[in-house]
């Protein structure tokens, strides 16, 4: 299973420059980074690092590790250009990245900054458009697209990426679109969630893999859950019994130990685990090391 790092794009460059070099050091898989502008919440006056821009930079310092994005709302870029952005950075990145796509769910960025938000039926119409666009980009020397919402015409698109395919990951999981159009289209697959969230969204997967023709051993599957490493027994019983804690890893080394070779035996290829509940940086630190040293040799 591989292990991998998504740092809150809220923290200065330096800062998450700081961490990737430092889980690319200590044995980590991957470094992911959310596509946002902007908070979600009331006080949006905060910074936000945009994500392509940084994860740009991450890729031309710290060398090994994969860098993708978790994932880039379709309604921020034309597919094509997307398409065109990820190529270039395969090739600085001596075919580490992987492309990470959704449908866009936040609204206040979308207002803020007179982005059409749409409906979510048109959104994830959007999607599944703009993952043919990005296929036949990649896949073919010229792409003509004649779709509702997106139109080519003799595309090209050079040079391409070092990967092929370059990974085509989507996150979400919704049971009826989402995951039909990931059956279609992804390479890898991610969702919130704990084992047995996983086992039932991946069922639903397979399902839809069946009804479009598709293997579905060909679609990688990820899980992204909060980690709480913790000796605490009350405060593990505590967040345990709260709310969200089914996107929580939570216990001592040994439970997490535990929960990790339930993520593997339910077929999870890769576990993501934000920093956003870590705390400051040296308890961060040492919350990644105990995990990468103590934690995930079960699972390697």
């Amino acid at each position: 299973m591989r292990l991998s790092f998504w740092p809150g794009p809220a923290q200065s460059f330096d800062d998450v420059l700081t961490l990737a070099k430092h889980v690319e050091q200590t044995g980590w898989d991957g470094l992911w980074y959310a596509d946002h502008f902007m908070p979600n919440a009331e006080d949006t006056s905060g910074p936000h690092n945009e994500a392509w821009t940084t994860i740009s930079a991450l890729g031309a310092l710290v060398p090994r590790i994969r860098i993708g994005t978790l994932v880039s709302g379709n309604t921020y870029r034309h597919p094509a250009v997307l398409a065109k952005m990820a190529s270039t950075l395969d090739q600085i990145t001596e075919g580490r990245v992987v492309l990470g796509l959704g449908a866009a769910w936040q609204e206040n960025e979308h207002r803020a900054y007179g982005i059409p938000f749409y409906t979510l039926g048109e959104r994830l119409q959007r999607l599944d458009e703009a993952c043919q666009v990005i296929r036949g980009l990649f896949e073919n020397e010229k792409t003509t697209f004649d779709g509702k919402f997106y139109q080519l015409s003799e595309a090209p698109l050079a040079p391409k990426p070092v990967q092929s395919p370059l990974p085509l990951f989507i996150g979400g999981g919704g049971e009826k679109v989402t995951l039909r159009i990931t059956a279609k289209w992804a390479d890898e697959w991610n969702v919130w969630g704990d084992v047995a969230t996983l086992k039932h969204k991946m069922s639903v997967l397979d399902g839809h893999c069946a009804e479009v023709g598709r293997d579905p051993a060909a679609i990688q599957r990820s899980a992204a859950a909060m980690l709480f490493l913790t000796d605490d027994k009350a405060l593990a019983e505590k967040l345990r019994g709260g709310r969200g804690s089914s996107t929580m890893v939570v216990g001592n080394v040994e439970e997490v130990r535990e929960t990790l070779r339930g993520y593997a035996e339910a077929g999870v290829d890769e576990l993501i685990v934000p920093d956003f509940n870590l705390g400051p940086m040296d308890a961060k630190v040492a919350t990644l090391d105990r995990f990468i040293q103590e934690v995930a040799p079960v699972v390697r």
